[in-house]
């Protein structure tokens, strides 16, 4: 979805890998929609002393992949489409197969309303998700939406996002975290 935190995820995910796993990671993006995102992205790889690649079609990611394969991770960061808008969510999918993803992580902020992060889920299910991201738990009052998601879905969860700090507010649940969190012991 739009405006949900993916890039800044994506910075949190590499800063992460190069940091604290020593892994070396490139960045793609297809995100040439939103202004400044490629920008953002660029930032986040010089100090990471990562590349960042721009692709404007699948052939060009398919393209991109491949010349990457050296890497041991390669994040790609996707545009943001409405769940409403299935034509955007089909231009999506082919991305994402010319990708061929180890994993794909369906980001939603924390904040959505549950109808609405229903829709998300079962309309984004064509991407075919491995996993959710929660972001924004830190602008969130209540987390009953998230547990009653994961519940329907059966989704897991690969990572909980609690602020904007690169690559500080990145947490990577354990299943007792999810508890503490949903039955309000816990912070995010």
């Amino acid at each position: 979805p739009t405006g949900v935190g993916k890039t800044t995820t994506i910075a949190k995910l590499a800063a992460h890998a190069v940091l604290r796993r020593k892994l070396q990671v490139a960045l793609v993006t297809f995100d040439t929609y939103r202004i400044a995102a490629v920008d953002q992205l660029r930032t986040y790889g010089e100090i990471l002393g990562a590349p960042v690649e721009v692709v404007l079609t699948p052939a060009d990611i398919r393209e991109k992949m491949e010349q990457l394969s050296g890497y041991d991770v390669i994040f790609v960061d996707s545009v943001g489409r409405s769940q409403q808008n299935m034509m955007q969510l089909s231009e999506l999918k082919a991305f994402l197969e010319a990708v061929a993803a180890d994993e794909i992580f369906l980001t939603i902020s924390s904040t959505t309303q549950y109808e609405v992060m229903q829709e998300i889920v079962e309309n984004y299910q064509t991407t075919k998700p491995t996993a959710l991201v929660f972001t924004k738990l830190d602008e969130a009052r209540r987390y009953g939406p998230l547990m009653n998601l994961l519940l329907n879905t059966g989704l897991p969860v690969a990572y909980l996002t609690n602020g904007q700090d690169v690559p500080d507010d990145l947490l990577q649940p354990a299943p007792e975290d999810l508890i503490q969190l949903f039955i309000g012991e816990g912070q995010a």
